[in-house]
């Protein structure tokens, strides 16, 4: 047996707790894993507050980052003592994920932690600073370089946004940050960021073209706030863009794209293959200052999950919050 929080769906309606699973209740995988670690993200606090259709199967085990230890493996790339991690593949939608002590995998889902961090470290990154660094490499591979001029970052005080800050602060770019948030200005500046902005000015209905500003833009906001960033783009700008905290839609014109040669490069962090996912988490062993981690994160036991998604829905949640499944 082992302590997991399982959501459930019945005639009674969505139910939502922190229980005793027996092992026997896991489902297929050649990798079961002893987790140490997993995470509390949006999509998480979506499925555990039913606010979203994340969970496409019940019962389900949200989490869709998690670290631990191998403990029973048939998948050759993987034996019994391995530290390893996950982000993504549907964990946590549609095969139980890592807010418990036990999980069963895949193993081509899993790469090895990388040495330069620990379990919890790891998971301070999560899937957060994953598709942050993948945002980063995007732009990179598009020519956005320091000096070609400003890079903007939208929702800035979530998690993509706070990573994205800190790693292009020690890259050397200049680094702008647009929160709705106005109290967690030394928060951002703490990170990097040079300037903050409100995201009012972004938020509403804009032109289909704004005045040059920005080289480069990583965006988890969507909607407005997207159209408005791209119509802000400099010539041959690249926007990022890997969330929809604003909304799904992107009520644009193509403006930018054939009058600017803007690009926007979609992030996708979950069916990501897995030499990228290991290229990033090589990239963020380099190129992300583990002092910042301490302002970015902060760590809460298995028991406190539930409430925390809830908060975290309130908007009352700033940066990453790392799940310690043994308390």
């Amino acid at each position: 047996m082992f302590n997991g929080i399982l959501i459930d769906k019945d005639d009674t309606g969505y139910h939502v707790r922190l229980t005793a699973i027996d092992e026997a209740q896991l489902p297929e995988g050649d990798v079961t894993v002893r987790v140490s670690h997993s995470t509390l993200n949006y999509k998480d606090a979506l499925a555990i507050t039913n606010k979203g259709p994340i969970v496409r199967s019940f019962p389900m085990v949200p989490g869709v980052d998690l670290a631990g230890t191998v403990a029973q493996s048939s998948n050759p790339d993987f034996k019994p003592g391995d530290q390893v991690l996950l982000n993504g593949w549907g964990v946590g939608e549609g095969h139980w994920g890592g807010l418990a002590q036990v999980a069963r995998l895949h193993g081509k889902w899993l790469i090895p932690l990388p040495e330069a961090f620990t379990a919890s470290q790891a998971m301070a990154i999560g899937t957060a600073g994953y598709t942050a660094m993948l945002a980063v490499m995007a732009l990179e591979k598009n020519g956005v370089t320091p000096d070609k001029g400003e890079v903007l970052v939208t929702g800035a005080n979530g998690g993509v946004g706070s990573f994205s800050i800190a790693i292009l602060a020690k890259l050397g770019y200049r680094v702008v940050a647009s929160t709705g948030r106005a109290a967690e200005s030394d928060y951002l500046m703490q990170l990097g960021a040079a300037q903050i902005i409100d995201r009012a000015t972004l938020s509403e209905p804009g032109r289909p073209l704004a005045k040059e500003r920005w080289a480069g833009a990583i965006d988890s906001v969507g909607s407005h706030t997207l159209a408005n960033v791209c119509a802000s783009m400099r010539y041959w700008g690249t926007v990022a863009a890997c969330g929809l905290a604003q909304g799904m839609d992107f009520p644009a014109s193509v403006a930018p794209f054939i009058l600017r040669g803007v690009t926007l490069a979609g992030i996708d962090s979950v069916m990501r293959p897995r030499q990228d996912r290991i290229d990033a988490w090589a990239r963020l062993a380099s190129d992300l200052d583990q002092q910042k981690l301490a302002l970015i994160t902060h760590e809460i036991g298995l028991s406190e999950a539930i409430d925390t998604a809830h908060r975290l829905m309130e908007g009352q949640v700033r940066g990453r919050v790392v799940v310690d499944t043994q308390r």
